[in-house]
């Protein structure tokens, strides 16, 4: 019988688990899911938490629930973990308990912090050695937060007593019984802590933030062992053999592993890395210089543009507007239109990311006239999807990035048919999304299964032709559509200043 990857992958708005087959050929099958979605905490304007504890708990009960209808736990060789990356964590090491919410990556409670080490001109110096810019998105400030928020915490972290960490640390000391305090270089390399040079934290960097490295976890490469699950919990003692990061997870999962390959994956944010080879690229552009992946002997660097929200302003119009019932009508709405009717929707709910990083922006709406109805909103929400990928693409060609050919794409928005061919059409170029879905959790199978010798490298076996979409607007309709976008943008920021 062929044997299992259980693959865990912790994202923001759900915990699933899957079990992965390793075929002869070396391409990895779903054979069984579980999943849960994960309660979203918002105590201020900007600030998002998650419990912990109910991340853990989630975490648990879907990878039971996997090895039960998988046929056991005598079939799994390995376990993969994906996360979510940036979001930041604090526990007692004795009692493995959180003694905070988590810090979410969207949330911007520590803006000030960033915004005054920039203003003291800290930036060039953090960005020459994490590839990152000053932002609170990062997990650095957070963590200090974290332990100002905590009384006697900073203390305690030095003597041993606190941990820190990303979801990835805290997901493997629960599944280890607190036997280990690791992380992988992908999440490491999104702290503002690790030096990419060395992949190892900087002392410098951690007196700037006031963030004790003792509290911080032992830094690791994807398909390392990083520890093997407590027996107690799943019914034997199984290897952690991969882990990564959710986007950079996505990229292995989408075999991308060649300098000018590209993906963008499409979630509550929406992020796209572009493989950039084997020796890491400053951007001129504000873009992140970030680890793609350090697996089995190979290593590659990328450039990341991030999108705070995308399938968020789908909620939104959801959950916040009322303009639909289910996210599956923004399609119907959005094709029922001749077109955007000059409506703009700028989604900057939690601040825009790359490449204008303005944390103090909020959701703006332009182009309203009397002939505006629900059914814009819902297109623009969807066309601010493009519109942003294409201020990455373009960021990303000024850094000397070769154009792309293929872009591939993943998430629950690419069901979104109009939404993906919206994006060929404003971002000149081909969409390709994969039969399967699930990235980022395959992604992490794909580490585990070679951390552990199921297979003997990382390259894409596909077992299904993907879907595309081929730009097809002219030339002119998308000059003026872009133009447009890029007022709606620069309202935003000027409101916001």
């Amino acid at each position: 019988m062929s044997q299992l990857i259980l693959a865990i992958d912790q994202g923001t708005t759900s915990t699933r688990a899957i079990a992965f087959e390793c075929t002869a050929e070396g391409a990895l099958r779903p054979a069984a899911v579980s999943q849960i979605e994960l309660a979203q905490h918002f105590p201020k304007p900007g600030w998002v938490e998650h419990d912990a504890a109910e991340i853990w708990n989630a975490t648990l009960q879907t990878c039971r629930e996997v090895v039960r209808k998988a046929g056991g736990v005598g079939r799994f060789a390995a376990v993969g973990i994906t996360n979510q990356r940036e979001t930041a964590v604090i526990w007692d090491a004795a009692t493995g308990e959180p003694l905070h919410r988590a810090i979410v990556w969207q949330d911007r409670r520590t803006a000030d912090v960033t915004a005054r080490l920039a203003a003291e001109g800290r930036e060039p110096a953090v960005q020459a050695a994490t590839g990152l810019i000053l932002d609170p998105y990062f997990s650095a400030s957070k963590f200090a937060w974290l332990l100002d928020a905590v009384p006697g915490a900073r203390a305690r972290a030095v003597r041993g007593e606190v941990k820190l960490g990303t979801i990835d640390s805290w997901v493997i000391w629960k599944l280890t019984g607190g036997a280990s305090h690791v992380t992988d270089a992908t999440n490491a390399s999104r702290t503002s802590l690790m030096d990419l040079a060395t992949r190892a934290w900087r002392p410098d960097l951690c007196a700037l933030f006031d963030v004790p490295v003792e509290g911080l976890p032992e830094i690791r490469n994807c398909a390392d062992r990083f520890g093997e699950c407590d027996p107690s919990l799943l019914g034997a003692p199984l290897p952690i053999h991969g882990s990564a990061g959710d986007q950079q997870a996505a990229l292995v999962g989408h075999g991308a592993l060649r300098p000018g390959d590209a993906k963008i994956t499409y979630g509550t944010g929406a992020f796209l890395v572009a493989n950039v080879g084997p020796a890491p690229v400053a951007s001129t552009s504000r873009l992140l210089g970030t680890l793609a992946y350090a697996a089995g002997g190979d290593t590659a660097w990328a450039l990341e543009g991030s999108i705070f929200s995308a399938g968020s302003a789908i909620q939104w119009l959801r959950d916040g507007l009322h303009a639909i019932s289910e996210s599956r009508q923004s399609e119907a709405m959005a094709s029922g239109l001749r077109d955007n009717g000059g409506v703009y929707l700028v989604p900057g709910f939690t601040g825009l990311g790359a490449p204008w990083w303005e944390p103090e922006a909020r959701g703006t709406i332009t182009g309203l006239t009397r002939d505006s109805g629900p059914a814009h909103l819902v297109r623009a929400a969807l066309e601010s999807l493009a519109y942003q990928t294409r201020d990455l693409l373009d960021a990303l060609a000024k850094d000397g990035a070769p154009p792309l050919s293929v872009l591939k794409v993943d998430g629950g928005v690419t069901a979104n048919a109009f939404a993906m061919q919206f994006v060929a059409d404003i971002c000149e170029v081909v969409v390709e999304r994969p039969a399967f879905q699930e990235m980022t959790a395959l992604g992490a199978a794909r580490l585990a299964a070679l951390g552990v010798g199921l297979i003997a490298d990382l390259e894409d076996r596909p077992v299904e032709a993907p879907a595309r979409w081929e730009p097809r607007m002219r030339p002119g309709e998308r000059e003026a559509l872009l133009e447009g976008w890029r007022r709606a943008v620069k309202a935003a920021i000027i409101a916001a200043r």
